[in-house]
């Protein structure tokens, strides 16, 4: 049994997150507290240093930080000063921008909540309600509060960045459908831990980079600044509109053009994992069945809002979206599955009040408009199932990939299924045709197959085009996800001695088996493994799931008022960064007002 080697101490750890290597045994031995960090990976390492020691951030200067070790070698640790009354007042003033940015709040609540809070004081502990007095919540203040700490936040990003081994793109031009101007993008690395880190990188203003042209300038210089080389770029991840994908003048065939690189793969390209749904809804709806429903869920929210029967509906739409909502966000949350079906199931109860107001009913008289949106309301379910799994992260692409797989196997026996007029697995259609045989002679064609076949095979082809990419490295997808079961003889030439030699080893075959994917890559060693290591690193940055993105585009629909408003740039990238990132702003260089991170 060959013996490996273990992931051993960094000696640049020292001085970067105060750590030295213990006298005896493995890990890292922290010289401020003494606790010692095992297993010994650099996620780790820094974690217990930006969780526990964080003030040390203020050494930023070389002979700063080597004069701190030294001291703290000596057992000489520097006494950290208490914050005094108004660093707390301050402390508090930023917290609270930071919750009334994420519940997409105007800036001038911050003068509410002051009131709130000083009448709340008055009457249960009216001692104390002078400790608010140097809280200034006004619109200005909060407003340069909530940009401090999307500094912050940015500046921790680009810090993190500069370990990233490789990095995808994911470029949302579907996210601002109300408004239609804006661009989002997010960027996913992975550093030599395998520790995923997803990221708003930039907001790009389509008003003002029209061109293909101008939007590419836009996000070279945003992966610039960040310190991202094009070399480092593995993957493209967009919506499939034009914009994105035309054949030869989409962003995606000029960034394809200007990250090819001879030492890493051509950049792989994913269309479908972006507001799934919404965009497969525009193929499958035949007969304008959105726009129906639409038209009558605002007489509802006109005209039936005291209904019982509507007041689910209706709760699930302000939930989604507040009390007023603009056509298009209605359209966007009307072609979710879950929608649709909750409103194929009040379809009685809606043409009972349409006759009540005096509506049109004509389409409740129309089997084939009825057909149609029996097999629509199918249909996106079925892409709302896979939707749900899509939205699922830190499972790798790899996972992600054998949901497509299997739902386009789905798709072939929907396909065999409507063809035979089988209606197992279209239970909405299948009720219509059940209530129309009691209303329609026996010889009256119902159900036209061939009109769904052509459906389901639009949906298939794209399908194909949306995926084609991660087919091609389909290979190495399996040889992530399955590495001690993957035939060597199948692998390509360069890997093939290392997985050889991988797939005989005891030790990590046990670790495999205990460990996550994550976890187990990120213990392999890169000198024994240089090129299985390389390719965990550019899977593993590969987009996985939509999740980042569905949490801006929910942001946008629940706040949609506010940020209608006029906002600059600048206060929209902050707004929209504040709501999705999973970095933890460092509160005390933000009241310090000592940011020393590189902007």
């Amino acid at each position: 049994m060959e013996v490996e080697e273990v992931q051993g101490f960094r000696p640049e750890w020292t001085q970067r997150f105060l750590v030295v290597e213990p006298p005896e045994g493995e890990g890292a031995l922290c010289l401020v507290c003494g606790h010692l960090v095992v297993p010994i990976c650099e996620r780790d390492v820094r974690r217990h240093y930006e969780a526990e020691h964080h003030y040390y951030e203020r050494y930023v200067e070389e002979g700063e930080r080597a004069a701190l070790v030294e001291r703290l070698r000596q057992g000489d640790l520097p006494e950290i000063p208490p914050l005094t009354p108004e660093e707390r007042a301050a402390r508090a003033g930023l917290g609270l921008a930071r919750l009334l940015a994420l519940k997409g709040r105007g800036w001038g609540e911050g003068d509410f909540v002051y009131q709130c809070m000083e009448v709340m004081l008055r009457d249960v502990l009216p001692d104390h309600v002078s400790v608010i007095g140097g809280i200034d919540l006004s619109p200005e203040i909060i407003r340069q509060r909530v940009l401090n700490i999307n500094e912050n936040l940015r500046s921790q990003l680009f810090n993190r960045a500069k370990d990233f081994k490789a990095y995808s793109l994911a470029l949302d031009d579907q996210a601002f459908v109300a408004y239609e101007n804006y661009l989002l993008v997010f960027v996913r690395g992975v550093d030599q831990d395998l520790e995923v880190q997803e990221e708003l990188l930039t907001i790009v203003n389509l008003t003002h980079h029209f061109s293909v042209g101008a939007l590419m300038a836009a996000i070279l210089e945003a992966l610039q600044t960040a310190g991202l080389s094009l070399q480092r770029m593995v993957g493209l991840t967009t919506t499939h509109t034009l914009r994105m994908i035309g054949e030869n003048s989409g962003l995606v065939s000029y960034m394809r053009e200007k990250a090819v690189s001879p030492n890493c793969w051509n950049v792989i390209h994913y269309s479908g994992f972006l507001h799934l749904e919404l965009l497969s809804s525009y193929d499958v709806d035949v007969n304008q069945i959105i726009n129906t429903v639409s038209e009558w869920i605002v007489l509802i929210k006109t005209r039936g809002v005291r209904r019982p029967e509507f007041q689910a509906l209706l709760t699930e739409s302000e939930s989604e979206h507040g009390e007023r909502v603009n056509g298009r966000c209605l359209n966007n949350w009307l072609r979710k599955g879950k929608t649709l079906k909750v409103i194929f199931s009040l379809r009685k109860e809606i043409e009972a009040f349409l006759v009540s107001v005096g509506a049109t009913t004509v389409h409740f008289t129309d089997k084939q408009w009825l057909c149609d949106f029996g097999f629509l309301v199918d249909i996106m379910n079925h892409l709302r199932d896979l939707s749900e799994l899509l939205r699922v992260n830190k499972v790798f692409v790899a996972a992600a990939f054998d949901h497509i797989c299997t739902f386009e196997l789905k798709l072939n026996l929907l396909q065999r299924h409507i063809e035979e007029k089988n209606l197992t697995h279209f239970a909405a259609l299948r009720e219509v045709v059940d209530e129309l045989k009691q209303h329609l002679k026996e010889d009256e064609k119902i159900l036209d197959p061939d009109r769904y076949q052509v459906v389901i095979c639009r949906l298939q082809k794209e399908f194909e085009r949306h995926f084609k990419d991660l087919k091609f490295i389909k290979k190495d997808l399996e040889l992530f996800a399955n590495p001690f079961n993957f035939k060597p003889e199948y692998a390509p030439i360069s890997v093939r001695v290392e997985l050889t030699k991988l797939q005989a080893n005891t030790n990590l075959w046990n670790e495999y088996r205990d460990k996550d994917l994550g976890q187990f890559y990120a213990g392999l060693p890169a000198e024994s493994y240089p090129i299985i290591k390389g390719v965990a690193c550019k899977v593993a940055s590969l987009f996985d799931s939509s999740e980042i993105c569905d949490k801006a585009f929910s942001y946008l629909t629940r706040n949609q008022h506010t940020l209608s408003q006029p906002l600059t740039d600048e206060h929209l990238h902050a707004l929209f960064r504040i709501a999705t990132t999973d970095i933890e702003p460092h509160w005390d260089a933000l009241v310090r007002g000592r940011n020393q991170l590189n902007p």
